[in-house]
């Protein structure tokens, strides 16, 4: 009798912290509303492609400068399988079952390799992380993690594409 006590008292436990979790999440995103209202919409016309398609995971995008004020409004702040490419407008994310992600080239403000974003952390370098400014004047980070690290490079060179507000740090 004691260790279905035990058990029952585990259970009740373990749904109370799932429950918690959940308000936590519903408030944050209630928080976060206003300062990010909606995100930019994919243009017809991306421009000519700068950099093809990597492949890897989203990670999350954060408000900056904080790597760890995860955004939950709406599904940006889901992790998914994602392709990032660069075009003469802007930047193409592409989600696997979440809604795609736009970064005009007027919004960039940096293209940085970091270890770690949105509780996501890993080796020196492991990330690629793109601050910018949302309609609503909020910066963000997103974060990617490529399959391919080599492609890297080619991101935060600043002599490869031109964008004068672009910052580089490694």
């Amino acid at each position: 009798m004691d260790r279905v006590l035990i058990v029952i008292g585990f259970i009740v436990f373990w749904i109370a912290m799932i429950g918690l979790i959940f308000w936590g999440w519903r408030g944050r995103q209630k928080r976060q509303a206003e300062s990010i209202g909606s995100f930019p919409e994919v243009p017809a016309d991306l421009g000519e492609t700068l950099i093809e398609a990597s492949t890897g995971l989203y990670v999350g995008s954060t408000i900056a400068p904080s790597w760890q004020d995860r955004i939950a409004v709406g599904d940006i702040g889901h992790r998914a399988t994602a392709e990032l490419s660069r075009h003469t407008e802007g930047i193409l994310l592409t989600r696997t079952g979440e809604s795609t992600i736009w970064i005009p080239q007027k919004s960039v403000r940096a293209i940085r390799t970091e270890r770690g974003l949105a509780g996501k952390v890993m080796s020196k370098d492991g990330l690629l992380v793109i601050r910018w400014v949302l309609p609503t004047g909020t910066e963000i980070d997103t974060g990617f993690r490529a399959d391919d690290k080599l492609v890297y490079p080619e991101w935060v060179d600043p002599d490869t594409h031109t964008n004068d507000t672009k910052e580089t740090t490694a």
